[in-house]
């Protein structure tokens, strides 16, 4: 048995490199198999195009929301200052239309004309104060050239001499500008 038992030994040994053998030739067929299954296993160039493109419609539609929320969100805040933009000048004039209440229900009970005249006169100067404080500014016409920009010629005047040609002589009605736009020509005569 010895014999035996030395062949069955020999033989197992003789095997077992075999074996091995037969896993790297086993792994080396998996490894074949495997590189033959990618490309099999690799996707679609169609699958993928459908993929992006349904991607981009997502994102399409993610941004077409967000433009027409940012849409109203603007037409809300136009809204918004159409309706009240007018507040700060309304709170600007009230304090004057108050005084000229007051000034109205005294003016029965004034002792002179000489004190309404001063009440009107500051009623007028705060009146000013606070269309300046609004950005409103007079148009200058005293001793002025006349400029298109700023005036309106509603007469000219002849026989006035060559230093009064091209001057404003006279303002029939005052104009005004808002942060350096002219809202209203001042309407002047002009020398001829």
């Amino acid at each position: 048995m010895k014999k035996e038992d030395i062949n069955a030994n020999e033989e197992e040994l003789n095997q077992e490199p075999l074996n091995e053998n037969t896993n790297e030739d086993t792994q080396a067929e998996t490894t074949a198999e495997e590189t033959q299954a990618e490309p099999e296993e690799e996707k679609d160039p169609l699958d993928v195009a459908l993929a992006q493109i349904e991607e981009l419609k997502t994102q399409a539609l993610y941004k077409a929301a967000e433009f027409e929320n940012f849409r109203k969100r603007t037409v809300a805040e136009k809204t918004e200052l159409i309706l009240n933009g007018g507040q700060n000048v309304i709170k600007a004039i009230l304090p004057v239309l108050d005084d000229m209440e007051r000034a109205i229900e005294n003016a029965s009970k004034a002792e002179s004309i000489e004190a309404l005249e001063e009440g009107w006169e500051l009623i007028a100067k705060k009146l000013n104060k606070a269309l300046e404080g609004l950005g409103v500014q007079k148009i200058e016409t005293k001793d002025a050239d006349f400029n298109t920009d700023f005036h309106e010629a509603i007469a000219l005047v002849p026989g006035m001499g060559d230093d009064k040609k091209g001057k404003i002589i006279d303002c029939v009605q005052a104009g005004y500008t808002m942060n350096d736009k002219v809202i209203r020509h001042a309407k002047v005569a002009v020398g001829q």
